[in-house]
């Protein structure tokens, strides 16, 4: 059973989480699901592409490699790109909902995985028994109050919690204009080594220039006309990835 609490009803004692990056801490994936809240950070790095969840909602990948579990973008320990996606950079923290007992609005809280295997082994007073590999960062500040780090850890989560929200209005509001449509991902390395990602999808670029000035308008109240062209412009790093795997397959 996960040993997942409250960040505020433990020990802070020694916490120290490990920020590296690498398949131990299950960053070997080759497409990590990312929110509409990040795509302007994403589609500088990766391509961003659409997949049906198991409920049938669209739910928005970066392309990190080709090959199962395959991320072009470790080495040495390291996530080397200028943008780590949210859900790798959260660690072993989540959000989730304290209920208010007066009637209120529910309030967000910091939670924590102490089995993750970035919490530093014996760190804190839970039942932790992760790796510590990597580089380490501490939570609290010796003498009481929260890290950087931790700083930094609460945008993430407020960035994955807004995403969450914005994921279904965005995804609706596309299908509403048509926009959506199926893509199949082909990439030639050589004359004899050929990917093929199916069960995708992306913004039709020739829909979205056809729209009328109704339709742009709707999705331009709703700030969701900039995360369409942000999906389609993801597109041209695809050969940023192929030039990755060739050096990957090469020892470069």
């Amino acid at each position: 059973m996960t040993n997942i609490v409250l960040l505020n009803n433990i020990d802070h004692g020694d916490l120290v989480i490990a920020t590296g990056h690498g398949p131990e801490f299950g960053d070997a994936v080759n497409q990590v699901l990312v929110f509409p809240t990040e795509w302007q950070d994403v589609q500088r790095e990766y391509p961003i592409l659409f997949r049906r969840a198991e409920n049938g909602q669209y739910q928005s990948v970066a392309l990190v490699g080709l090959d199962r579990d395959e991320n072009l973008f470790l080495a040495g320990g390291e996530w080397r790109a200028r943008y780590v996606p949210a859900l790798h950079s959260r660690g072993p923290f989540s959000i989730g909902v304290q209920r208010s007992e007066d009637g209120g609005e529910d309030e967000p809280m910091i939670h924590i995985d102490l089995d993750h295997p970035r919490v530093a082994k014996g760190a804190g007073q839970g039942t932790g028994q992760g790796t510590g590999q990597g580089k380490g960062q501490p939570v609290f500040l010796t003498h009481g109050g929260n890290s950087p780090y931790l700083n930094a850890i609460a945008d993430v989560l407020r960035r994955i919690h807004a995403g969450v929200l914005a994921n279904e209005p965005v995804f609706d509001a596309f299908e509403a204009e048509g926009l959506i449509e199926p893509v199949a991902v082909e990439i030639m390395l050589d004359e004899t080594t050929k990917y093929t990602l199916d069960d995708l999808y992306t913004i039709s670029a020739d829909r979205l220039a056809a729209l009328d000035g109704a339709a742009l308008h709707r999705l331009q109240s709703r700030g969701y006309l900039e995360a369409a062209f942000w999906a389609i412009a993801s597109l041209g790093t695809v050969p940023h990835l192929i030039e990755r795997k060739t050096d990957r397959l090469s020892g470069r």
